[in-house]
Parts: structure tokens; sequence; C-alpha cells
């Protein structure tokens, strides 16, 4: 009798460790559904957009990437055709690109209309955003910027006149460029601007010393890998770009799920965050997107 007790204890202990592993462990691909997952073409697409894929993936979805499809034009189209299911979407973009609204200063407000927008007109719809804001800002070395006293635009607007700026030729010309912040902030006007274009040469010769303020976007990899300062864009005068996966509204009828997976990410994705996450893809290390968004997945526990 004594060993029939042990016996059935013995066998309960094992089954309750089957289940406990079964219930820790990813689902097997394929057993839930097929997505196929989209991105436009630079960096942090391709790691939100992998963050996305491998998600579905330990969820049991079979998923299909077609990454680095193209600029917004495209991945439009493909999604409304139905080529993919889902890809990662900023909300300014949406706004501005596809629906062709009017600029909006609040991001809630821009959220709720593109939302609306997508729903009504592509049958899309947007999951939760996440924080961080991809869209165009100002940057100095923090030794420089605590030197004059500057954190916000309105600071450098007055400061201005003692300062070199560095940037793309058409950061001059734009209205949205020195134009569009002179109107906005008033000042504005540099001692010097230098043409330094969009690459890595602006944050060299900011390093350097050879200009004092950058023309950047707000999670460009540079921005964490070289410890710089974003100025606090304090009017607003510049676009909120928070990113969503953006969805067609059969498949998350189909597969509600997606909904509560996906947006577990958001509230992780912050400027900083972001930054780091595309400063080791660009940076030195060069490692591949598919392993930063992994190791990233894996630390904050959202993969198995």
């Amino acid at each position: 009798m004594q060993n029939n007790k042990k016996r059935q204890i013995l066998v309960f202990t094992i089954l309750t460790a089957a289940l406990l592993l079964s219930a820790c462990a990813p689902a097997q691909p394929g057993s839930v559904g097929s997505v196929a997952v989209g991105s436009k073409d630079f960096t942090e697409q391709f790691i939100v957009a992998e963050m996305y894929a491998q998600i579905l993936e330990n969820a049991g979805f079979t998923v299909e990437r077609k990454l680095n499809l193209g600029g917004t034009p495209i991945a439009h189209q493909s999604i409304v055709n139905g080529k993919i299911d889902l890809y990662p979407e900023y909300t300014s973009t949406g706004l501005l690109t596809v629906l062709k609204l009017s600029p909006m200063q609040d991001a809630q407000e821009i959220y709720t209309t593109v939302k609306q927008g997508y729903e009504e007109q592509y049958n899309l719809t947007w999951l939760t955003p996440s924080p961080f804001n991809d869209t165009q800002a100002l940057a100095m070395t923090k030794a420089v910027a605590s030197q004059y006293g500057i954190q916000t635009y309105s600071d450098l607007s007055k400061k201005a006149p003692e300062l070199i700026l560095g940037g793309p030729a058409e950061f001059l010309e734009r209205e949205d460029g020195i134009k569009g912040l002179q109107e906005a902030y008033g000042g504005f006007e540099f001692k010097e601007t230098k043409q330094l274009g969009t690459g890595s040469l602006r944050y060299q010769a900011l390093l350097d010393g050879q200009v004092d303020v950058v023309v950047a976007f707000g999670t460009e990899g540079a921005i964490k890998g070289n410890d710089l300062l974003l100025l606090v864009d304090d009017k607003v005068f510049y676009p909120i770009y928070n990113v969503a996966p953006v969805v067609r509204m059969d498949v998350l009828e189909k597969y509600p799920q997606i909904t509560e997976l996906l947006n577990e990410l958001a509230p992780l994705l912050t400027d900083d965050v972001m930054s780091g996450l595309n400063w080791q893809v660009d940076g030195p290390e060069k490692k591949e997107p598919a392993d930063v968004a992994k190791a990233f997945l894996v630390e904050n526990g959202l993969l198995k």
C-alpha cells in the first residue's frame, strides 16, 4: 500500500512538472495560423518588425517576413492589397502622408484620427503606439548644451548667434527647417551653418567640435551611441511620430489575440531604448536586426 501511494505521488509530480513545462514552452509554429509581417526599408523598421514577427511566432503563428519593402507608399499599398497583414507605421506618417490631413500637436489626437481614418477608408486599424518619437530633431553634446544653458528649442533660438549648425542643405530652405523654426520660435539666427548631409559626418563634426548643433532624428542610433542630448521641441513644431502596428481588420477578427500580444511590447519602446537598439545595428557592433530584436524580447520576458 505504501509503495502504491509513493507511485501515485511520483506520477502526480511528473504530470505536474510536464504541465508546467508545457505552459512555459513557446507554442509550436503554425499551431495557430499564418500571418505576413512587413516593414519599410531602414534599420528601425527592421528591428520593430522583427519584434512583431518573433512575438507572433512564439505564440504559435507561422510568420512570413516581407521586410525591406520600400517607402511608405509601397508598404501601405502592400497591406491594403493583402500582401502583408501588418507592419510598423508612424502616426504622423499615417496622418500626413496617407490620410493627407493637416499636422496636429497632440499625440493622442493624432492616434485617434489615424485609427478612425484607416478603419473607415482602408479596413485597417492601429494597435497601441509606443512612446518613442522618431521625428526630426536637433541634438548637441551634453557638454556644449550645459555650457550655453540649452535644453529646449526656445533656449537654442536665443543662443543661436553664438553657435554653428550642421545639417543637410535643404534644412536651410525648407519650411520645416530653419525658416519654420524662425517663424515658430523667433531667433534661430546661427553664427554659421555647415552643410553636412544626413549621414554620420554630422555626428563626427559635432563630436570634433566643428559644429555645435546638428539636425537629427529622435531615435537615431548615434544619439544613444554618442550620449548626445536631444533638445526639447517645447512648442511642438515638429510632428509626433509614434510607431504602432497597423493591422488588417479581417486578420484581427480571425486572430484577436494579436492585439494583446503586440500591445504588450508597445510601452517598452522609448526614445532611449529605440536609439540604443538602432545603435547596435548601425554602430560599430553591426549586429543583425533579428538578433537585436530577440535579445531585447528575451530580456523583457516577451519570448519564452
